[in-house]
């Protein structure tokens, strides 16, 4: 209750200051609202602590903010408006290391936090990524950072292996970090195309070769899998593999 009064006092402060429209404050409180039902009906469901934890807290100030650079998406460009988005993005991001180290020294490590901080970081670049094309700092392929992890979850519909749980990796992290940060530095007004759009294509070229080698170790995850369970079929190199190949020894 109190990250949502917060962000809609922030919200109707930003309204005010940078003469926004009408519609900010709404936007903002209506994507709160509506990421905060679903966070209170996912940790009921699934988190197993009896406190939602500071850690999450933070979290949810990161969706606070998130929400109002959802709201921005559509505002006028204007240069104050460009300050807030970096600003309100940078702090989001500072947010993102506080969490993971409240959830690791208070003993808050949860699948429920750590599916909660991922999701608020894909949120976070699919938003500043928006914003990103929208004031023109970079070709609508920039929207490709956003979208990217969607994407790989849909296609998880049609190729079931895409689901296996991957193994921690560091990396993640830090790619995600360079990616919002490259998009952030690409909305400084200070900066035009192409340097921001040079900016924001390294963050994009990381997160692809990200995702790259994650797929690929799920591919040959699924592979040696397949080869063991003696499914051989080409079909089975892609797909779940539920086609199997059955032999019978003639004497």
């Amino acid at each position: 209750m109190l990250s949502f009064v917060a962000m809609a006092a922030m919200a109707f402060t930003a309204q005010r200051m940078l003469s926004l429209s009408t519609t900010f404050v709404f936007k903002a409180i209506v994507g709160f609202a509506c990421g905060g039902l679903l966070v209170i009906l996912f940790a009921n469901e699934f988190l197993r602590t009896r406190s939602f934890g500071s850690a999450n807290q933070v979290t949810l100030a990161r969706a606070a903010l998130t929400a109002l650079l959802y709201a921005a998406i559509g505002e006028r460009a204007a240069l104050p408006v460009a300050w807030f988005v970096v600003t309100t993005a940078a702090i989001a991001v500072t947010l993102d290391g506080i969490d993971g180290w409240l959830a690791r020294n208070d003993g808050e490590s949860t699948s429920f936090g750590a599916r909660f901080d991922m999701e608020t970081d894909a949120l976070l670049i699919l938003g500043v990524s928006i914003l990103s094309w929208q004031h023109g700092k970079a070709g609508s392929w920039i929207l490709a950072a956003g979208a990217m992890r969607y994407i790989f979850v849909a296609f998880g519909y049609v190729l079931p292996w895409l689901k296996r749980g991957l193994p921690y990796s560091y990396r993640r992290k830090v790619v995600c970090v360079v990616q919002s940060l490259s998009l952030i530095i690409s909305l400084v007004p200070w900066l035009t195309a192409p340097v921001s759009a040079l900016i924001a294509f390294v963050g994009l070229s990381s997160l692809l070769a990200s995702f790259a080698v994650d797929v690929a170790w799920l591919l040959r995850t699924h592979r040696a899998q397949a080869i063991g369970d003696g499914r051989i079929t080409p079909w089975n190199f892609f797909s779940s593999g539920t086609v199997r190949i059955r032999t019978t020894l003639i004497p």
